[in-house]
């Protein structure tokens, strides 16, 4: 702003008092030279003015008087964006689809022909909001899978029940998705947990271990394969893929070889799917 003001009083005083610095010559006769560069003096004045002023009413004219233009330039920026990444997700869902769900926990038809991935947290309302529009989906329809891949960002919270539905999926796949829904419908933690800090993960580990029990896991090796190189090299995935998607928070979707950051309603999830 500083240098276009300077640029602006420039060119006003090169209109005003430019031709002082040109050559007198004759001031009855000028020379057709002389004509030549007052002409120029004035021409590079009026530039430098027009450009001044266009660059500093554009701000006011993009901010008070037609913010629209500024709001369809961000939408048309964010459009390209989202075409580059799609383009990137197409790009790896075509080449890297078993590798992403060779070692994620499933639900629904494991050989349905559409495919869902979502970056998920269950410690995350708005993931437990989407799960349950994804068992919509599910419970109408055969021809779709999700693939749930655990996006541990939260901690304790977050980093044990990622690790037993991933350690499940090595017993049975269906337990698996079993305990998925259970860790996502029900609270797997209370507030008197959240007390004392140090010892939440091992309060979350002991409600999670509840409910593997309950949908039928042998607990002690679903402890023992927590710990796994399979656990470690699907949580490593699931962060090497969030990098490349620019994944920064959950609940993010793949649907098709689309990406639907959020928590999206079952309306846009079948609208998706069909497309």
């Amino acid at each position: 702003m500083t240098w276009t003001i300077l640029v602006l009083v420039v060119g006003i005083l090169l209109f005003m008092f430019g031709g002082m610095l040109l050559p007198k010559g004759d001031m009855k006769k000028p020379s057709m030279k002389n004509v030549m560069l007052h002409k120029s003096v004035k021409l590079i004045a009026i530039i430098l003015i027009a450009g001044s002023v266009c660059r500093l009413y554009m701000p006011y004219y993009l901010t008070a008087v037609n913010p629209v233009i500024v709001q369809e330039m961000v939408n048309g920026m964010q459009e390209q964006q989202q075409a580059e990444k799609n383009k990137q997700i197409r790009k790896a869902v075509r080449s890297e689809g078993e590798k992403m769900m060779a070692d994620a926990p499933v639900l629904g038809n494991r050989d349905a022909k559409k495919t869902i991935y979502v970056w998920t947290d269950f410690s995350c309302p708005y993931c437990r909001r989407v799960h349950s529009e994804l068992y919509r989906v599910l419970n109408e329809r055969d021809d779709v899978r999700v693939v749930i891949k655990n996006f541990s960002i939260h901690g304790p919270l977050s980093d044990g029940p990622a690790k037993a539905v991933i350690a499940a999926k090595l017993q049975s796949p269906e337990k698996a998705a079993a305990l998925t829904d259970m860790l996502m419908t029900r609270e797997f933690y209370t507030q008197d947990d959240l007390k004392d800090q140090s010892k939440i993960a091992e309060k979350v580990e002991a409600n999670v271990m509840k409910m593997a029990k309950e949908a039928g896991l042998d607990t002690e090796k679903l402890k023992e394969d927590m710990n796994g190189e399979v656990v470690a090299r699907e949580l490593r995935n699931v962060r090497d893929m969030a990098q490349r998607f620019e994944i920064n928070g959950t609940p993010f979707l793949i649907i098709g070889e689309k990406a639907f950051p959020g928590a999206i309603p079952y309306s846009q999830i079948n609208e998706a799917l069909d497309e």
